[in-house]
């Protein structure tokens, strides 16, 4: 027998064996640590929280296999793994949404109530903001988002998108300009988040159309993803008269079945939750800017509604 063969813990493991048990429980506590982290940058990138786990499985197995001696600082490195993960998937995704059956939302997340206190979180994650990431190329996105968000500097988002940090300091550049052209246009405070969701709640039950034209702005924009299995629209509707209209037929429609509505905070703002005989039906987020909603986002596909059940966790 070896020599290194021979040599044991004082368990009586083999030395080899021991170190790489340790090894592995280090590298289990850095991704656990780091973990919601990583799946609101996966998230932000991929619109999906379901691809958002797939890549987070893909990042532990790589993770698992570092040379720990190799890593400088955890952080950066597991978010430059899964930068790379999510950028393979988001290329694979762009294909999958060109024969998507009618518009396609970001999956929806019910996130706690201490996510809307964090603006800049809140925003970052918001349907209306995954809306506008969706116009970027995807190294455009995971710039963007590394930077904007997850405020990296810029050499460590150059090896993430293996990129020169010149190349990425101009890619910001466009990115942010290019959105900051098309996100909501001022900063809502919880608060104001409740009081409006709240008032376009009680419009919709109690049918009150004034009451609802009162809350939504004129230019108000209504969309839906129902993935071809829900009824969904085909196309966006525009203006307070139409989607005022649409909102209270939709709610007569419905009226025989046993139809509740739950507030609830969706991606870090203000929601609801649709119910029909105590089945999810829809989870409609909200777009607020100056204290009128002009965003209805309604997803219907039941394949993005599994999350909603249960708050999911999203950190910076």
């Amino acid at each position: 027998m070896s020599e290194r063969s021979e040599r044991t813990t004082d368990t009586g493991e083999p030395l080899d064996r021991a170190d790489r048990v340790d090894s592995v429980d280090s590298a289990t506590e850095a991704f656990v640590a780091h973990r919601n982290l990583l799946f609101t940058v996966a998230y932000e990138m991929l619109g999906s929280a379901t691809d958002a786990e797939d890549v987070l499985q893909e990042t532990w197995l790589r993770w698992v296999g570092v040379d720990p001696d190799t890593v400088r600082e955890e952080r950066a490195y597991l978010v430059r793994i899964v930068t790379r993960q999510a950028l393979d998937r988001l290329r694979a995704l762009s294909r999958r949404k060109e024969s998507y059956v009618g518009p396609w939302l970001p999956e929806p997340l019910l996130t706690a109530p201490d996510v809307a206190e964090d603006i800049e979180l809140a925003d970052s994650v918001s349907m209306a903001m995954l809306l506008v990431l969706e116009t970027l190329g995807p190294t455009e996105r995971a710039v963007f988002v590394l930077r904007e968000v997850f405020d990296l500097d810029y050499d460590e988002i150059a090896e993430a998108v293996d990129k020169t940090p010149a190349a990425v300091r101009q890619i910001a550049h466009r990115a942010r300009s290019h959105v900051a052209t098309r996100r909501p246009r001022g900063t809502v405070s919880p608060a104001e988040s409740r009081a409006a969701l709240h008032a376009f709640q009680r419009a919709i039950e109690t049918g009150d159309l004034q009451s609802l034209l009162d809350i939504l702005a004129p230019d108000v924009v209504a969309l839906s993803d129902g993935g071809g299995v829900r009824h969904a629209l085909l196309r966006p509707v525009v203006g307070v008269g139409k989607v005022a209209a649409l909102l209270l037929g939709a709610h007569s429609y419905q009226r025989n079945a046993a139809r509740s509505l739950e507030p609830v905070q969706v991606n870090g703002s203000p929601g609801l939750l649709v119910r029909l005989d105590g089945e999810i039906d829809t989870v409609m987020a909200l777009r607020l800017d100056d204290g009128l909603i002009t965003g209805l986002y309604a997803v219907r596909n039941p394949e993005k509604l599994s999350r909603v059940e249960r708050e999911t966790a999203v950190s910076r």
